[in-house]
């Protein structure tokens, strides 16, 4: 990544240039065979440990459409969503993410990820017919970074459902926007996600060039995934879009009339980092999943990486509220691809949370400034 000295700061406060290679002290090898071509992020596959409260959440709060179900497994989508599911909900003993899916090109770009990932030394499993229902071909792996991914071509169409008003509620999910990813090496990850393919859009970093986290992306937006720094592999959460704010704010007044309030983790607010609105909730089993609208345009090939300060308290939230604890330090598991939970691998590089808050860390709102009104760190301090 380009060096601070190299940047440009913004009249916003933050930094500009453009996307360069990151250094990493062990990076993962790049593979002689090309990459598969991915598309976008398509689904998650969540093991929940109880269905029936899981199904309540996601369909009956959060309003997204049933594509099938059975007594193990429910199969859900957005209202703008074509594609047979973009959340999986499956019983089982763990509560942790058995896969990251993402849609490929065209079918041949499942032999590209067979060879990409056995050069790596990876587990590497085919299925033709699909993993999950309503879809095809498909290939997992365990990757480098002891995440569980998928690639798909073939999948079966339902009905987009983008013209049914009636079925509107005021705070419909429309798309699945993005997952993200806790690794204990951020440097190393985005490394091997650029050998894949992936363009960094947005970092945190500090003077010294340690690496927070980064955001990247393979549609024209923010991201498909990012790669957040702390003790992993684990998965930070997976986000859905709604079209305006004001549907994220309807969430909030169910939420509180369903005496559920309690789901609320962190928001309503804007991000500064993606300049989303944004809101983060969690499920029965604790995984995390944020509400997302209005970020921006990322698709021309010169388009300027943002760079955060780590100590600019306005890069989480654009307001300068505070961060409640447990986004930083929890997170849910990820399985290998035999279904056991992949070891946590504890982070070694500054940790976000420490060098920002509390008696080691500072904030700014104001660059030339150290120091903030106690009422802006909540219950960090």
């Amino acid at each position: 990544m380009t060096r601070r000295d190299d940047m440009t700061r913004t009249s916003s406060g933050f930094f500009v240039s453009q996307e360069a290679p990151i250094h990493s002290d062990n990076p993962v090898p790049t593979p002689q065979a090309s990459p598969p071509d991915i598309l976008r992020c398509a689904y998650m596959e969540l093991v929940v440990t109880d269905l029936a409260a899981s199904r309540e959440f996601y369909v009956d709060v959060l309003d997204l459409v049933v594509t099938e179900e059975d007594e193990n497994t429910v199969y859900l989508r957005s209202m703008e969503e074509f594609i047979h599911h973009n959340l999986v909900l499956r019983q089982g003993p763990v509560a942790a993410v058995a896969a990251f899916s993402y849609r490929v090109r065209t079918p041949e770009d499942l032999d590209q990820a067979v060879a990409f990932y056995t050069e790596l030394g990876c587990d590497v499993r085919r299925n033709p017919g699909g993993f999950t229902k309503g879809i095809g071909d498909s290939v997992r792996v365990t990757d480098p970074l002891g995440f569980p991914y998928e690639f798909f071509h073939d999948v079966l169409h339902v009905e987009r459902l983008a013209w049914r008003y009636d079925l509107y509620t005021p705070g419909a999910l429309v798309r699945l926007d993005h997952f993200n990813q806790v690794t204990p090496d951020v440097p190393r990850a985005v490394a091997f996600m650029q050998d894949l393919g992936f363009r960094v859009t947005e970092d945190i970093q500090d003077d010294e060039g340690t690496v927070y986290a980064a955001w990247m992306r393979r549609k024209p937006t923010v991201h498909d995934t990012a790669m957040t720094g702390g003790d992993g592999p684990r998965m930070h959460h997976v986000a859905f879009s709604t079209h305006e704010k004001h549907n994220i704010l309807a969430i909030c007044d169910k939420l509180g009339a369903l005496r559920r309030s309690d789901a609320i983790e962190r928001g309503p607010g804007r991000h500064g980092v993606s300049n989303a609105f944004y809101l983060y909730l969690r499920d029965p089993d604790g995984h995390r999943v944020e509400i997302y609208t209005q970020d921006y345009y990322t698709g021309d090939p010169d388009n300027p990486v943002v760079t955060w300060d780590v100590h600019d308290n306005q890069r989480r939230d654009w307001w300068g509220n505070p961060v409640v604890p447990s986004w930083y330090t929890e997170a849910s598991l990820v399985l290998d691809l035999d279904g056991d939970p992949q070891p946590v691998v504890a982070r070694t590089d500054s940790s976000e949370m420490a060098v920002t808050i509390g008696a080691d860390g500072f904030s700014y709102t104001r660059a030339s400034e150290t120091s903030m009104p106690e009422y802006k760190l909540g219950n960090q301090l």
